[in-house]
């Protein structure tokens, strides 16, 4: 007999699989609830009917994988989804010895048994949000003539600034993870792709012990050609993200509401926009909030986690968008406008910047000149060669998938990956 996932059971005979994650084992009758990736079965043995079964129910611990086979039939008196197997087969496929973590454990010690710490119904709900988001923006994407790459993690440079890279032995040479995709973003725009989207690791050198900082994690980058103006890019990734969202809610916002109690809320469109020097005087103005002039240019951390309250006060809106940071403060490859400005920006969603997104210089000797300014046109030779032979007017921006989970679900970053890489873990 075929496997039956748990949430297709129908009255009827059906094969089950799946781990204990309860089980009372009376002295007539054992009550056994299995749980799959899609949800739980309670199972109930009448042992006098089942002899055979009563040696393996001894053996049965939570947490062990078991197979059933039997008859499920409707039921009033069984809360858990109104249904019941009366099993005429079982099966113990693995035995699990008493668990070494525990619900409330410490979260490093749920990292050591990460594997034991997915099985909670949280976790599952986490990765198949991360599944339909993901897909979603393929789906967008996709749908508006984008295509798929996916570009080189070992480069032979350092991609944007050598001190927050890893290096690592190349054969007889030294080569280095890539911290972003952008210059093979920007190397496709000059192929004549014209629309490009990627999802794949990310890697940053970074000591960094925020709950938002990993030295590894997933991001989802675009870009595309023929652009007017970065306006064309924040138009772009607003779309996508209330595509996205809409998609999240409708697949999981009552189990996210009923497991971290939080709601998605599908954001209206357009998204606010804001000029940085602009954020800085509301800020002080409603909450008092001042920087010194010359942090001015960027936008400090409490500044970031401030424009939470400053959106949802000024518009009504959980995204904002930020303009016109200082020139010293951004890429060398973002495009200037005549003011000497980076026609760019970040997006904030919930008090964290979950993009920084730009018009990119797609002009050769602009772009050289740039570089040289901030010492990298050595470094970045094999990316100004990408400009040499003619390239369309283009931009782009990257979501961090992990941390946009960590958004929706109101964790930190080392819950919301599948094996959280940090400082100070490499295992398991």
């Amino acid at each position: 007999m075929e496997r039956t996932y748990i949430k297709d059971v129908t009255p009827g005979t059906h094969r089950v699989q799946g781990f204990v994650e309860n089980f009372r084992n009376k002295k007539n009758m054992a009550f056994i609830v299995v749980k799959d990736i899609t949800g739980k079965l309670q199972v109930t043995v009448i042992k006098e009917e089942h002899p055979e079964m009563l040696e393996l129910l001894d053996k049965l611990t939570i947490h062990s994988v078991v197979s059933f086979e039997g008859e499920v039939v409707a039921s009033e008196y069984v809360k858990l989804g109104g249904k019941e197997m009366y099993p005429t087969s079982m099966k113990i496929e693995s035995v699990a010895e008493a668990l070494p973590i525990k619900d409330d454990s410490d979260i490093d010690v749920k990292m050591d048994y990460r594997w034991i710490d997915l099985r909670r119904d949280a976790n599952h709900l986490m990765i198949r949000l991360q599944t339909t988001f993901t897909a979603a923006l393929r789906e967008f994407l996709v749908e508006r003539n984008f295509v798929e790459i996916h570009t080189p993690k070992l480069i032979g440079a350092a991609s944007e600034s050598g001190s927050d890279v890893f290096s690592v032995k190349y054969f007889d040479t030294t080569a280095y993870l890539a911290q972003s995709p952008q210059f093979y973003k920007q190397m496709a725009m000059a192929s004549g792709l014209e629309r490009i989207f990627e999802t794949g690791p990310v890697f940053r050198a970074e000591k960094s012990y925020t709950n938002k900082h990993a030295t590894e994690f997933t991001g989802f980058d675009l870009e595309f050609s023929y652009i007017d103006s970065f306006e064309d890019v924040m138009k772009m990734e607003e779309e996508l993200l209330a595509y996205a969202l809409e998609k999240v809610k409708a697949a999981h916002g009552e189990e996210i509401k009923e497991l971290f109690g939080l709601d998605v809320i599908v954001p209206a469109l357009p998204f606010p926009r804001m000029k940085l020097a602009d954020v800085y005087a509301e800020l002080e103005a409603r909450y008092g909030y001042t920087v010194p002039d010359e942090l001015k240019g960027d936008l400090t951390t409490e500044a970031e986690r401030m424009c939470k309250q400053l959106s949802m006060d000024m518009f009504g809106h959980e995204f904002l968008f930020i303009t016109d940071y200082a020139a010293a403060e951004r890429a060398f490859y973002h495009m200037r406008d005549e003011r000497g400005v980076p026609c760019g920006y970040d997006l904030i969603w919930r008090g964290v910047e979950i993009t920084t997104g730009a018009q990119r210089e797609h002009r050769y000797e602009v772009l050289k000149a740039q570089a040289a300014e901030k010492g990298l046109d050595e470094d970045v030779k094999f990316y100004l060669e990408f400009f040499k032979y003619g390239c369309p007017p283009h931009g782009g921006f990257g979501l961090g998938i992990d941390r946009m989970t960590m958004l929706f679900l109101g964790m930190s970053i080392k819950e919301v990956q599948f094996l959280f890489r940090g400082p100070n873990r490499l295992t398991p």
